[in-house]
């Protein structure tokens, strides 16, 4: 594996413009995502992670969102300072992202054939017959059955599961480096969400490319991730290897996302929840974000806004009494 990062984000800062003025959506987040390597981001809905996600590729509107800091370096090249036609090759053909909601996603006029076929003719030059036989190649990869006659159907005509995989397919067109799947198993059931886990981790395996898996459920991470970022409020509060964030958490916030997992072993009637919600993005609190509903906090956590702190190992935590007794265990 090489040592350079395929990725590295860097002191990212995104800011969205509002009735009441700007807010700021995500703060000083950053990580490397090394290539082959499957990085899972975590936290609960309006922590930031789709914000992240969209920030790589450019994606959100030039007109409500500002990005005073920060850089984006993919293979060396700052997506952020890049020029709008070079951005668009790598936007589906070398990145490409998988998004929350395919029918939302799908273009309910078009054929599967008509929006594989698009990603084709702008990457790969393909166009007609050839872009259809490539089509039904990527549905027969992503395992879709008689694929022939699927590929010409319209979305409403597919099943859940079945869309999912045809955005896969569309994802993977181009044989990207780097695959962004944002929430890709949402509403599916258990058996569908592991048979798109386990085709993902296959299409890995076979092109060779890195994953950032976004998802609120932390049973899909530990099975797909290598490395987890946690984030709370627009901040990372934690960066850990999978198996040691689950064996030993070092944030409060990542510790009480563990304790409301259900687990096969336990005989448990109620699960603890974490008092409270998200703070509004327009609305800041001093100090640390998660201190109102921290258990642990202390008068200091709601005047000083923690550092993401080393604790050994290559792990990183937003919360320093914790990391000194993390680093001691």
């Amino acid at each position: 594996m090489s040592t350079a990062p395929l990725l590295s984000v860097q002191d990212l800062t995104v800011r969205f413009r509002a009735e009441s003025g700007w807010m700021t959506a995500i703060e000083e987040v950053g990580f490397d995502l090394m290539p082959g390597e499957n990085l899972g981001i975590v936290g609960e809905s309006g922590s930031g992670k789709s914000v992240t996600a969209l920030s790589i590729l450019r994606l959100h509107a030039r007109a409500t969102t500002a990005i005073p800091k920060g850089r984006i370096l993919y293979e060396g090249r700052d997506l952020l300072t890049m020029p709008e036609r070079e951005l668009r090759a790598v936007r589906g053909g070398e990145i490409a992202m998988i998004f929350q909601d395919p029918m939302s996603s799908l273009n309910p006029v078009l054929t599967i054939a008509d929006q594989i076929a698009e990603t084709l003719r702008l990457h790969q030059g393909l166009d007609g017959a050839a872009a259809r036989r490539r089509a039904i190649e990527l549905l027969d990869l992503v395992r879709i059955a008689d694929a022939p006659r699927r590929v010409d159907e319209y979305p409403h005509r597919l099943s859940g599961g079945m869309r999912q995989r045809v955005m896969i397919a569309i994802a993977i067109a181009c044989r990207p480096k780097l695959l962004i799947a944002d929430e890709p198993t949402t509403a599916l059931d258990v058996t569908i969400q592991a048979q798109i886990l386990e085709l993902l981790r296959d299409l890995q395996a076979e092109l060779g490319m890195s994953v950032i898996l976004i998802s609120h459920d932390l049973g899909v991470i530990a099975e797909f991730a290598q490395r987890v970022l946690v984030m709370y409020a627009g901040r990372i509060v934690e960066q850990a290897g999978v198996r040691q964030l689950f064996r030993a958490p070092l944030h409060p916030y990542s510790d009480g996302l563990l304790a409301a997992v259900p687990r096969v072993d336990a005989d448990t009637n109620r699960l603890p929840a974490i008092p409270g919600s998200i703070p509004d993005p327009a609305d800041p609190i001093p100090g640390c974000r998660f201190s109102p509903r921290c258990i642990e906090a202390v008068e200091r956590c709601r005047i000083e806004a923690p550092a993401l702190l080393a604790a050994g190992e290559g792990r990183l935590a937003r919360c320093p009494p914790r990391v000194a007794r993390g680093a001691a265990s």
